[in-house]
Formats: structure tokens, C-alpha cells, sequence
């Protein structure tokens, strides 16, 4: 952890997950259950995740942002049947616990009324695997861009815990990741994209410095205190790094970085074009969603010759389709629909699921844009309009 120093080794991950795993077995808690976390920024985001990851739970991330009623709305839509609440997020605790009365309730981080302090609860529970490992998955809650946020579930993966998922593959294949990574994760933990990247870093063996909240020179100040090699951004990130006074940008070596990667929003031409000037051609670029439909991806020579595009496909096929469903020529715009084999749902909601699905598979989360001629594609609008 960047400000607190809390350090975790894998040794320490393997025994903090183990001994979740039996608590959540404890709990009564089977394969396909759902656990929730509403946690700030801290190690142990990753024990409880692991731990669901190998115990074939779903585990829900909530914001930390989100009100009392958000939050309850999100643990009664996703069947939670254990809340892990940061000890930061105190003042939420008590009317949290009274809304949900048919969950259990854990602290993190320190004792809460009400919720029992997870550290004391599992201190003398076993370091080994539980008998009956599968592998979990995520369901994360998109706010979409109108009415109550939408659960993503996904379907829970049949093969081992070691198998590889699309983001290490990714991370691999474009952007060089390997056991001596150094990855540094910015953005809040219960957003999709710094999760899942973190725990591709940890499945391949690399170290994650996670960042308690964003600030812009100490950004810099950890590349190159930890010799950091990639690093996600969205573009807010690069804003803000380059309002930095030049001399202060200067003042920091950031010869260490291999690769950096940017996505969730549209970047502005010239700010990327700013980011590519400033540190040269490591900055890479992919579109993706929460619901994992697809992916594209692009260089930093790539997108030079095209500005404003997010790339090509990576693993996915893409189709650009009028509202009649008919495909369009490249430099058309239309809805965006992606495949890649996967298919996602929109939990308790089969009607919203069946309108994302067109034929033979393919998936739209409302997003518009085009292909051009070698198929690089160009993200244009929304259907449904997003405040940011």
C-alpha cells in the first residue's frame, strides 16, 4: 500500500485466503454464494477476493462513494450473505447493519458495533486450502446511465484456479507482464478495470503497489521509489500528471516503466497526444466493458497514424449494426456489438439481458462508434447518455 506501507507477501496472501475460505465454509457459505466488500483501498481487499476466488464465490464490490440506500439496494440485489465494511466507512456501519438484518456483518481494519472484527474471527482457523476449491468470479455493479445500478454475473469458470482469464492474457500479449511486473493501480479497488488488472498481476506473479487515492506527484513519487514497469490510467489521471509544473514532472526518474495502459473514458486527442510526447511510445490504449463482451486495443504507433481510435480486436469479433440490426459498412456509425465466446447477465433481469444479445451471440452495452477499412475501431457516442 503506497501511504501505509502495509505490506503483503504471496505467503501472506495464501494463509490470509486460506483461512477465509474456511470461514466463509464456516458461514455456510457453498460455491455460487455471493459475499460483498465496501471497503476503501487496503491489502486486504485482496485476501477477501482470493479467498472468494478460491472458494467459488461471487464477491460484489461496493463503492465507497455510494449512500446508505445505494449500498443496501446493491446488498439485497446480489443475495449478499456476508458484508466486509472498512473500518474507514464507520459512519455508514450502524444504518447498514439495521437495513440488512439477514446478512453477517465484518469489520475490516477494526472493531464496529455490530459487525464481528474478521482479524479475531479468523486468527485461529486453518492455512490450508479447504477440500473443496473451485474458482469464483466477480459481479460487479454497473451504474449505467439510467435507473438502479445493474449486477454483471458471469458465468463461474469450470477449469482450475491457475487457469488464465482474458486480462492476463492481455497483459502478457500486449503489454509484456510476467512474474516481475510492477504494477501500479491508482484508482479505487472497486471499480472493474484496477481489480481486475491487480489480481492478473498477482495470478502472474508480479507485485501491486495499490494506491490509497490518486495524487499526482505521488504517482510519480512511487514509479520511481518502486521502480514500477506499468501502470492503468483513465484520462483524469493523465490531466492531472500533466498540470504538474514541468520541473516537478522532471524531478522524477520514470525510466522503469515498460508499459502504460488507459481506458473506462474517451481521451482527448490532445492529451494523449501530450502523454505520447512526454513519455514516448509506451502508452497504450483498450476499450472494454464491465460485462466483458470484448475488448480492443491499440499502440502508441498505431493510434499516431489514427488518432482518436481505441484500436482493434484483442480475442473478440466486432460488428457495427443500424438499429434494424443490419451490419454497416466501415466509417459507419452504429451500435457497437462484440463476441468473444463468454456471455454475461444482467442478474434478476432477463429482459435487459436479452436486449443486450443480438444473433449468433454477439453484445452491446449501448455504446455507438465505427470500424474504418483495416478494422480499427472509433468509440463515437452513447445510446443512453452518461454523466461523468
Amino acid at each position: 500500500m503506497a501511504r501505509s506501507g502495509a505490506m503483503l507477501t504471496y505467503a501472506d496472501l495464501e494463509t490470509g485466503s486460506n483461512r477465509l475460505a474456511h470461514f466463509f465454509r464456516g458461514l455456510g457459505l457453498h460455491i455460487g454464494d455471493t459475499i460483498a466488500m465496501m471497503m476503501d483501498n487496503r491489502a486486504e481487499i485482496f485476501e477477501l477476493a482470493w479467498a472468494a476466488q478460491r472458494s467459488g464465490l461471487i464477491f460484489t464490490c461496493i463503492s465507497t462513494r455510494a449512500t446508505v440506500e445505494e449500498a443496501t439496494y446493491i446488498l439485497e440485489d446480489c443475495d449478499a450473505r456476508a458484508l466486509f465494511l472498512s473500518y474507514a466507512l464507520a459512519q455508514s456501519a450502524a444504518a447498514l447493519a439495521e437495513r440488512t438484518p439477514g446478512i453477517g456483518h465484518f469489520s475490516v481494519g477494526g472493531a464496529l458495533p455490530g459487525y464481528a472484527a474478521i482479524e479475531d474471527v479468523v486468527s485461529n482457523l486453518p492455512t490450508t486450502p479447504i477440500g473443496d476449491e473451485a474458482c469464483g468470479v466477480d459481479m460487479l455493479y454497473s451504474s449505467g446511465t439510467t435507473g438502479r445500478p445493474k449486477g454483471i454475473r458471469n458465468a463461474l469458470p469450470a477449469g482450475p484456479l491457475t487457469q488464465e482469464n482474458q486480462v492476463v492474457r492481455r497483459g502478457s500479449a500486449l503489454y509484456g507482464m510476467d512474474s516481475d511486473t510492477v504494477y501500479l493501480s491508482p484508482a479505487p479497488l472497486y471499480h472493474a478495470a484496477p481489480l481486475r488488472w491487480s489480481m492478473a498481476v498477482q495470478r502472474l506473479g508480479g507485485t501491486v503497489i495499490a494506491m490509497e487515492r490518486f495524487d499526482a506527484e505521488e504517482a510519480l513519487a512511487l514509479i520511481e521509489c518502486h521502480r514500477v514497469t506499468h501502470a492503468q490510467w483513465v484520462p483524469t489521471h493523465f490531466v492531472r500528471m500533466l498540470r504538474l509544473p514541468p520541473e516537478v514532472r522532471a524531478r522524477y526518474d520514470m525510466s522503469s516503466l515498460r508499459a502504460v495502459f488507459h481506458s473506462a473514458a474517451p481521451c482527448p486527442i490532445r492529451i494523449k497526444q501530450q502523454m505520447l510526447e512526454w513519455r514516448g511510445p509506451i502508452v497504450h490504449e483498450y476499450y472494454s466493458t464491465t460485462e466483458s463482451i470484448g475488448s480492443t486495443a491499440i499502440t502508441s504507433e498505431e493510434w499516431l497514424d489514427r488518432p482518436g481510435s481505441v484500436g482493434r480486436p484483442f480475442e473478440c469479433e466486432i460488428r457495427i449494426l443500424d438499429d434494424e440490426g443490419n451490419s454497416l459498412p466501415p466509417r459507419s456509425e452504429g451500435m457497437i456489438y462484440m463476441r468473444c465466446g463468454a456471455r454475461f447477465s444482467y442478474h434478476k433481469d432477463p429482459a435487459r439481458t436479452a436486449e443486450a444479445y443480438h444473433d449468433d451471440g454477439f453484445a452491446s452495452v449501448g455504446d455507438i462508434g465505427w470500424l474504418d477499412e483495416e478494422g480499427y475501431f472509433y468509440l463515437t457516442d452513447r445510446k443512453s447518455y452518461m454523466i461523468i
